[in-house]
């Protein structure tokens, strides 16, 4: 596999990062300031995937039905379709639901990115990515600390707000991405 190293690729590299992030930072807003809307919105688009899982796992049953394993195959797919039509019916019961698997989700996502931003440490900027572990992992807690009472605004918040700062974080990596190639270095002064 080749790398291109051409200052050209670098730059359009940088700006799609930058236009990423900006992206990130506005989608983070509308999660925070409109979380009923975004629970509802995350929690119907999880439902749809999972009922759309099952109709093709039942598909796959028949296609696959001479190669053994069929009623299993037949009963994973029911699972997934009445999986997707709880969470189509009942969102409330749905948003509960997704609410302890994002804070497990952002608990764990916070702990990765730590270790991400300690790998990039000889970089330039890399405590962005530190800070936007940091504050993934203190929303990750907040879940588990106000479950359930604020689970219907609580999933669209804090899922806005991690967006927005991964964008943040992103734009600051992209801001300033090779500060340290155009820093004069002690030889050479």
């Amino acid at each position: 596999m080749t790398t291109n190293v051409s200052p050209d690729a670098n730059k359009t590299s940088d700006k799609s990062s930058l236009w990423i992030g900006i992206l990130l930072i506005v989608l983070g807003l509308v999660g925070i300031f409109l979380p009923g809307f975004s629970t509802i919105v995350a929690e119907t688009w999880i439902a749809l995937i999972i009922l759309s899982a099952g109709f093709a796992k039942f598909g796959y049953a028949f296609q696959t039905r001479q190669e053994g394993g069929f009623v299993w195959k037949l009963l994973l797919s029911i699972l997934y379709i009445a999986t997707g039509i709880m969470l189509l019916i009942s969102p409330l019961t749905g948003t509960l639901t997704l609410t302890v698997l994002l804070g497990s989700f952002l608990l764990f996502e916070g702990a990765f990115e730590l270790i991400l931003a300690f790998r990039l440490r000889p970089q330039q900027n890399w405590t962005w990515v530190l800070g936007n572990g940091i504050i993934t992992l203190i929303l990750g807690g907040m879940i588990w600390f106000q479950f359930p009472f604020d689970a219907p605004w609580l999933l669209g918040t804090l899922v806005g707000a991690s967006v927005l700062f991964t964008g943040i974080s992103r734009v600051g990596l992209a801001l300033n991405p090779h500060a340290a190639d155009s820093q004069p270095t002690a030889s050479s002064t």
